[in-house]
């Protein structure tokens, strides 16, 4: 879902915290391992995947409300009736933008659950914890069905070869717009073939200055949430955000600067975009016909209003490659007894099969977890009642890359919102940015 400031604040705290809780084998400071890898700690999973027979109860610590609540709630039911000598209950966590945080006190306190919904970019820090999980014998489990995940997802919970988690949920940029803007300015609707220039002219065009009405709305606090739009960007135009072995910065690059320049010749040479301050008000802009596009995922669309007619399409593209981003989440399991280890596999397991995710995700409108769900019979239900997720679920298909799993990330990614945040300001040119926050990378990277 949604990445807020808060994510990468507290990623970078629990960085240090759940490293300090860690066995004395640390990891290096400066790591020098492939993108999705980083220093494992955790305990194997037993082979076993059966509940046990003997009457176990497990905790679920998970960060949802509202309709994902409720629907996990009714699943969680649902096994315990199932499942007599299975029982599952849920914690909430304060919200998943703590569940990090959460984790991290549980563990010095040693009060800690079987399974918690983490992000994705939080892999790398809990690797190091001794509690957790290895996952890798058990997913390679045919029955498991591990390929039938999307790529990103599977990159994602992979740390130093070793899985760590599994797929909790899924999600993607894509461009949303406001179709009656478009008409009502004679510009021509955004289509899957748009590039960068392509972009630029419909947002300038799109653009009133007299009526406050703006073509783009960027997300531009400083958080993840600014960071993760320019990842885009920056694969696009063929760059990455680190070296191969994540041992320095690849941003200052060509791709880096093509993708800036292009955010300062639209947010100050054009002054077409509108610079939330990471309070989410773009939504509110858009609903109320000031803002003509947007970059958002799925999570935006059931807040759009009702009489707004919108469209979703791909990200504009560079040179024809219309890559996207994904930020999948994922549930990890630690260890309190084998019984309980088991227990908490076959649940997540149970909870994540096509069957059971297709039930979640017509309940809540979240994308599918794996690529076979849209082959089950009641996929189409929940298309027709979420018609704008079709373009997100075939986006997964455009994620080719993943923010890398290093335990310094959060950091790494503050260093880059203040960059971006700095160009589409006008107080800084591109060039001058990327130099500056690639030492301030090279120094995170080396320990500094």
């Amino acid at each position: 879902m949604k990445r807020g400031a808060a994510l990468i604040a507290l990623a970078t705290v629990a960085a240090v915290t759940v490293a300090g809780c860690s066995s004395s084998k640390k990891p290096s400071s400066s790591p020098s391992v492939p993108a999705g890898t980083g220093a494992v700690a955790a305990t194997s999973a037993p082979a076993p995947t059966t509940a046990p027979a003997k009457a176990v109860t497990i905790t679920v610590s998970h960060g949802y409300t509202d309709i994902e609540e409720t629907a996990l709630t009714d699943l969680v039911k649902q096994w315990n009736t199932e499942n007599p000598n299975s029982q599952v209950k849920l914690q909430f966590n304060g919200g998943n933008d703590y569940a990090l945080q959460k984790i991290t006190t549980g563990f010095q306190a040693g009060n800690y659950p079987d399974v918690s919904y983490q992000y994705g970019s939080s892999a790398a820090q809990l690797a190091v914890q001794p509690k957790l999980v290895d996952l890798t014998q058990k997913v390679q489990d045919p029955s498991f069905g591990w390929d039938d995940f999307y790529p990103s997802e599977r990159d994602s919970a992979t740390v130093d070869g070793k899985v760590i988690g599994i797929p909790a949920l899924v999600d993607n940029l894509a461009l949303v717009y406001n179709k009656k803007l478009f008409a009502d300015k004679g510009v021509a609707l955004p289509t899957d073939q748009w590039s960068w220039d392509d972009f630029r002219k419909a947002a300038a065009q799109l653009t009133d200055s007299a009526t406050k009405t703006f073509g783009w709305a960027y997300v531009n606090d400083g958080s993840e949430d600014t960071v993760w739009r320019y990842l885009a960007m920056l694969w696009q135009a063929g760059g990455d955000l680190l070296t191969p072995d994540n041992s320095a910065p690849a941003f200052d690059s060509a791709a880096g600067l093509a993708a800036l320049q292009q955010l300062q010749d639209m947010a100050v040479t054009d002054k077409s975009v509108y610079l939330d301050t990471g309070n989410d008000n773009y939504l509110n802009l858009f609903n109320s016909g000031k803002i003509a596009m947007m970059w958002t995922g799925p999570w935006d669309l059931s807040s759009i209003n009702s009489d707004v007619d919108y469209g979703v399409t791909l990200l504009p593209g560079y040179n024809g490659d219309h890559q996207t981003i994904s930020g999948p989440d994922l549930y990890m399991v630690f260890d309190h007894s084998s019984d309980r280890v088991n227990a908490a596999i076959a649940f997540v397991q149970w909870l994540t099969s096509p069957e059971v995710d297709l039930q979640f995700c017509i309940q809540t409108g979240d994308l599918p977890l794996r690529s076979s769900v849209t082959q089950l019979p009641d996929y189409q239900t929940f298309l027709q009642k979420y018609p704008g997720d079709q373009v997100f679920v075939d986006n997964l298909n455009n994620v080719k890359k993943v923010r890398p799993n290093v335990e310094s990330y959060g950091e790494i990614s503050a260093a880059v919102g203040t960059m971006v945040q700095s160009v589409l300001l006008g107080k800084a040119q591109p060039q001058a940015a990327l130099d500056d926050a690639s030492k301030q990378v090279s120094s995170i990277l080396a320990g500094g």
